[in-house]
């Protein structure tokens, strides 16, 4: 590390408390939503900057996601960004979604191409009729409405992209296009998101570039989703979760620590907004902002 660090301590002092942003997942069963708001309201009063909703592939989850945005909107005092992707949908057809959006009170929308409804790792055709990828996506949001727009970008590179430099000119096209956000995918060592982010610097990227915070602590599963997504798992991080499969308390509290160090680590480095991905899940948000000194701003709903 380079002198203009500050250590853990030192930075998260500085800067106060840090800025969250929270991702959820649209409820697929009864047992499912009632366990989503539970955790909406848990999370609530932490005073987010906004809460991401998800969009399933193909565009699968769409009523959903727009059920549970509306409802953000209409019963809660957070700020919903909506998801949305280019699959299996014509023009008019994602436009549509966007004015429903803005209809409900939607004001933030997170543009993504989206994977392949065949799943990830299987080639990606453009719908023939419709936008070919995130950058076009986020010019029609643009055109449609004053939306704030957040993008995603990959720090260790996307699983289909030939280089980081095409992944920077891709982040550049979505910037043109009119986002005014990017959030990664999870990593886990700092300096991934160190060098990707001096790229972003080097070739004129100044929108916010926001640390994507994994919160999984079943072992295995986080190792699928960092095999599909190309995320690196440290050979450490495999031996804290050792012998955990049957202790799920004890994976919390690793998860947990897990994350609070590494965004300790990124607050080195001048980080001071991180979004977590909570798989609607409270309790690992709730610690992992405790760790970090973030405490309710408001008083949680009776």
């Amino acid at each position: 590390m380079t002198a203009r660090f500050a250590t853990a301590t030192e930075a998260l002092e500085s800067m106060g408390a840090p800025k969250i942003s929270f991702e959820f997942f649209p409820p697929k069963t009864d047992d499912m939503e009632a366990r989503l708001w539970e955790s909406i309201r848990r999370l609530e009063p932490y005073g987010p900057a906004f809460v991401s909703v998800t969009y399933g592939a193909g565009g699968s989850t769409r009523d959903r996601t727009h059920r549970t945005v509306k409802r953000i909107v209409d019963e809660t005092a957070l700020k919903p960004a909506a998801h949305l992707t280019c699959v299996k949908a014509t023009k008019d057809e994602v436009d549509a979604v966007i004015r429903d959006y803005w209809a409900a009170g939607v004001r933030h929308v997170v543009a993504l191409r989206g994977d392949p409804p065949e799943g990830v790792g299987e080639r990606y055709i453009p719908h023939p009729g419709g936008y070919a990828n995130a950058a076009e996506l986020a010019a029609a949001i643009r055109r449609i409405g004053d939306f704030e727009i957040s993008v995603g970008c990959y720090p260790e590179k996307h699983p289909e992209s030939t280089s980081f430099d095409h992944d920077i000119d891709l982040l550049k096209a979505k910037i043109d296009g009119g986002a005014t956000r990017a959030i990664t995918q999870f990593f886990f060592d700092p300096e991934v998101y160190f060098r990707f982010r001096e790229r972003a610097e080097k070739a004129g990227i100044a929108i916010p570039i926001i640390p994507g915070i994994m919160l999984q602590s079943n072992f295995k599963g986080l190792q699928r989703m960092a095999g599909l997504c190309g995320a690196a798992i440290p050979a450490s991080l495999a031996e804290l979760y050792e012998g955990l499969d049957d202790d799920p308390e004890t994976r919390e509290l690793v998860t947990a620590n897990i994350a609070a160090k590494l965004c300790r680590k990124l607050a080195r480095g001048g980080v001071d907004q991180f979004h977590f991905y909570t798989l609607n899940r409270a309790g690992l948000a709730l610690s992992t902002c405790r760790l970090l000194g973030v405490k309710p701003a408001i008083r949680a709903a009776a």
